[in-house]
């Protein structure tokens, strides 16, 4: 995918898949850099999948850096099916179709999980349990084997103003927590990872009395009620599904972040 952040429009190709989301996040980490405008026309779109997607929840949550323009019905049903809203982010300019504008109105906010499994914004109960009040400047560990899925949360983290550790599975998690010689804030960990599972990080760290307290959030693609009890069970303070609206993430770990 080529494009730069510049007046006319960059055209999204009708397949936005993991090889176009690389090449997207690195257009979109050029740009915001540059301190440029991006403007994204979304009318080829054919298909949109997850890495792809959450690359663009990610990018314009910057504000006024990245707009949509002319979504296609596909990119429109994409963005619904996962319960985001993404009209804010139209491009003023922009038309839509008949179909773009009935189904705007189902869009909803990316879903934060309580332990009971009810959606809920992280002002409300977005988490099993509160911790502490909006504060800036933390340190946050990202857990997880997905590459894209780590710089997502690397660039979301970091515009919102936090310091940012990566670990790239489980095992690796608790090696960097080792060697930090700074505290670390908030941990976010997925569940399904080789070498040692979200759970099992968890578990490892409730027993560490260096960790017994530090708020541990789980991102996952796992949405059912026993994984979220499991997890809670050893010890997760909340639980948020994939793809995850970057305004609500950077709102559960300030609200968690002591």
């Amino acid at each position: 995918m080529n494009g730069t952040f510049e007046n006319s429009p960059m055209l999204l190709p009708e397949t936005l898949d993991i090889a176009a989301s690389e090449a997207f996040l690195d257009v979109i980490r050029k740009g915001l850099a540059a301190g440029g405008q991006l403007r994204l026309d979304a009318s080829a779109v054919r298909t949109l999948t997850l890495p792809c997607l959450q690359i663009i929840v990610s990018a314009i949550r910057s504000g006024d850096a990245v707009t949509i323009k002319d979504p296609s019905d596909a990119f429109v049903a994409a963005f619904e099916d996962f319960g985001i809203d993404w009209m804010q982010y139209l491009d003023r300019g922009a038309s839509m179709g008949e179909s773009a504008n009935a189904n705007a109105a189902a869009a909803g906010n990316a879903e934060a999980d309580t332990a009971d499994g009810d959606a809920a914004a992280p002002s409300d109960k977005a988490e099993f349990q509160t911790i502490g009040e909006n504060v800036m400047s933390k340190r946050i560990l990202t857990i997880d084997d997905s590459k894209t899925m780590r710089d997502m949360l690397m660039l979301t983290l970091v515009e919102a103003g936090f310091d940012v550790v990566q670990a790239v599975d489980g095992q690796d998690g608790l090696e960097v927590l080792g060697k930090e010689k700074e505290q670390i804030d908030v941990i976010i960990t997925d569940i399904n990872m080789p070498r040692m599972d979200g759970y099992e990080v968890i578990r490892n760290l409730r027993r560490d009395p260096a960790h017994k307290s530090t708020p541990i959030l789980v991102l996952t693609t796992e949405s059912d009620a026993d994984k979220k009890n499991l997890a809670r069970d050893a010890g997760a303070t909340g639980w948020m599904v994939k793809p995850f609206d970057p305004e609500r993430l950077v709102a559960t770990v300030r609200k968690v972040a002591p």
